[in-house]
């Protein structure tokens, strides 16, 4: 029986590989224009970008989780998240939720025999349906592009800046038990570098939203965003592996890609409720 927390030993941290910002670059150059269009759009390629990413992560997943057997968790996975958000997106978003919920405890089930820990499974439908749900719901709401807009702006400009001060100031670190090249220096511009994202979108005229609101709701999605970078980090280090897969040239998979976001969009919703329900007015 495995232990049930396992730490890899971490490698040193790196100096800033320059080669491979112009493969980073590319790669944001298809996938931004892609993912900005499908949000605009709403309707019907919006739940196709995010079925694709649910089933790309649930594979993703089960490769780190079950390794004996990545499909067969990959597959219920993917299945259960994709049940709760289509049943979300055609409003029924109490349905939605309880779906994901079952889903969870069926996964364990599947997994048991296959994984060293069966609840990974169900942590993976957790872990994936509970950020697709909310991406369903923020949309939906009115001036949902513009709210999800800013959550992208808001993980990009975070994940850019702590990436880019990170490198370029160092100093001391910030996690270096499970993430030896995060750095204070990178997390505070990464924070500063949300809220000024939060800021420039408030500022358009078309979006309903204070400057002071957008303030608050740029260092929270940036913590969140900081937040769940780190939690992947633990994540592999406790399945063993240096990326989550390579999907995606010079990132890695699209785990270590998202997820910021995935945590970010949470906070993030939770921010859009209570505006809906009164706040900032």
């Amino acid at each position: 029986m495995a232990a049930p927390w396992r730490v890899t030993s971490l490698p040193q941290g790196r100096r800033f590989d320059w080669s491979n910002l112009g493969v980073r670059v590319l790669s944001a150059a298809v996938l931004v224009p892609a993912v900005l269009f499908a949000v605009w759009t709403g309707a019907g390629l919006y739940l196709v970008l995010i079925s694709v990413a649910v089933a790309l992560l649930a594979l993703e997943w089960g490769g780190m989780s079950a390794p004996r057997a990545p499909l067969r968790v990959a597959v219920t996975v993917t299945a259960f998240v994709l049940a709760g958000v289509f049943t979300a997106y055609n409003g029924h978003e109490t349905l939605g939720w309880t779906i994901a919920a079952v889903g969870a405890l069926t996964a364990a089930l599947v997994a048991r025999g296959v994984s060293e820990r069966p609840a990974d499974a169900a942590l993976g439908v957790i872990y994936i349906g509970i950020p697709c749900l909310c991406l369903i719901w923020l949309r939906a709401m009115p001036q949902g592009a513009w709210w999800t807009f800013m959550l992208l702006a808001i993980t990009w400009s975070a994940d850019i800046a702590a990436y880019a001060v990170g490198n370029a100031l160092k100093g001391p670190k910030l996690w270096p038990r499970f993430s030896p090249n995060k750095t204070w220096s990178g997390f505070l511009g990464g924070l500063a570098a949300a809220m000024i994202a939060a800021v420039l979108m408030a500022a358009a005229p078309a979006f309903e939203l204070r400057l002071a609101a957008a303030v608050i709701i740029g260092l929270t999605g940036g913590l969140a965003t900081m937040g769940g970078d780190l939690v992947e980090s633990m994540l592999k280090r406790r399945f063993g592996v240096k990326d989550s897969g390579d999907l995606i040239p010079g990132h890695g998979g699209l785990l270590d890609r998202v997820d910021g976001l995935m945590f970010a969009v949470v906070a993030i919703a939770i921010a859009r409720l209570v505006n809906h329900l009164g706040w900032d007015h």
